[in-house]
């Protein structure tokens, strides 16, 4: 997770980090929860793989009628629940699927906030009216993330496969900024969508929503379906992190953040950016993302659970080979500090052993060498170089497969 907006109003400092570096997080401030050093991670939970859209991009195939028959149960998911609270998890984002259609959503959220742990929620935004915002925010849920995967009707409404589904999601946002329930805008970028960056960071400022959080496509579930063809193109992705950046230098940090997630090497582009505009505080990003070993954190500050209850490095490792283990033989606290587990091994050994572009590059130490998730997609390796980096020193001498040279 890079956060753009606070590296570049300064707010993002190493001093800050290594202050809290000991706090408990669930006693941390929010912005500086992805620096913790303790292993008491962030929570991707996919409740549900059932979904009342089916879209094109979707990274667990989730659908109308993609219920898993093995699905935690009610009295499993609360036990988890229980584990959860006593190791002093900071928070848990509940995610599906659309996880509101879960049948019994409000009594995890409500259990959740009983129990003493923050949640958000990630969703389509088209289940959320003005009464269901209100009783969000009084069970306890602290965010809405609301996916928006265009600026326009014509392109959302394709990529999500329902028609009216881009009206209802700015319908939702408009709920959650009624009631005073902090919400924001989701987008996965692809060739289908990228022109409309600019104008969807405007849609979503004009709207009240506090946070513009930007993913790039991810080659797994549905996403891995024409994957290579959507992707974007090295200029392209340049492009858009320029848009970014210029973007946050004119919003005022105070009304909107803006992130990107899953793909680590961003903070190389945008460290080469800031060089040349600010070096000082340039320095200062170098010193906070070398504080944080890379800014990579699966397998260390984020982990996923899916429908099941499989645990996973993060929400896009979701393949059998990259499984952790299973909180319905283990308590997901056992699963996750067990030190010999060859998964975890793998994404915490620091530093890490790099092949190809990722091995040479003299900027590997400020984002850990990238995505390891997209390398082992495409090498079955976790070790081999990111594909989609297209900012590191090494890049413009080393062709990347798959990709425009």
């Amino acid at each position: 997770m890079i956060r753009i907006t606070q590296f570049v109003h300064g707010k993002g400092t190493v001093s800050d980090a290594i202050r809290h570096r000991d706090t408990a997080p669930d006693k941390m401030p929010r912005k500086l929860l992805a620096f913790s050093e303790n292993r008491r991670p962030i929570i991707f939970w996919n409740l549900t793989n059932r979904c009342n859209l089916a879209c094109s991009h979707c990274y667990i195939n989730a659908g109308p009628g993609a219920k898993r028959n093995d699905e935690l149960s009610t009295r499993e998911a609360k036990n988890l629940i229980d584990d959860l609270a006593e190791m002093g998890t900071p928070l848990i984002l509940l995610s599906g699927g659309e996880p509101l259609v879960r049948d019994d959503f409000w009594v995890l959220a409500g259990y959740i906030k009983e129990k003493g742990m923050k949640s958000a929620l990630s969703t389509n935004g088209t289940l959320i009216d003005l009464e269901t915002a209100q009783r969000l925010r009084e069970t306890g849920v602290e965010y809405v993330g609301i996916s928006l995967d265009g600026a326009t009707a014509e392109t959302h409404d394709r990529l999500r496969n329902r028609k009216g589904s881009f009206e209802a999601a700015l319908s939702a946002i408009r709920h959650c900024d009624a009631i005073g329930l902090p919400c924001g805008v989701r987008i996965t970028v692809s060739k289908d969508n990228f022109r409309e960056v600019g104008d969807l960071i405007d849609l979503a400022e004009g709207m009240g929503a506090s946070r513009f959080c930007l993913y790039w496509l991810v080659p797994s579930g549905r996403g891995g379906e024409g994957h290579k063809s959507r992707q974007l193109a090295p200029g392209e992705v340049r492009g858009v992190i320029d848009l970014l950046f210029r973007k946050a230098h004119e919003i005022d940090p105070k009304t909107m953040e803006i992130l990107t997630v899953d793909s680590p090497q961003d903070s190389v582009y945008f460290l080469q950016k800031m060089r040349e505009v600010d070096p000082e505080n340039a320095r200062n990003v170098e010193k906070l993302l070398q504080f944080m070993g890379g800014a990579c954190s699966a397998g260390n500050r984020v982990a996923n659970i899916d429908p099941s209850g499989n645990v996973y490095p993060c929400q896009f490792a979701q393949d059998p080979s990259l499984l952790i283990g299973n909180v319905k033989d283990n308590r997901f606290s056992t699963l996750w500090n067990n030190e010999k587990n060859p998964v975890l091994a793998a994404f915490r050994k620091r530093p890490v052993e790099l092949e190809g572009a990722c091995g040479i590059c003299s900027e590997r130490e400020f984002c850990g060498g990238g995505c390891r998730v997209r390398a082992y997609a495409r090498d079955r390796s976790l070790t081999a170089e990111d594909p989609f980096c297209s900012v590191g020193t090494a890049v413009s001498s080393i062709p990347r497969a798959g990709q425009p040279e």
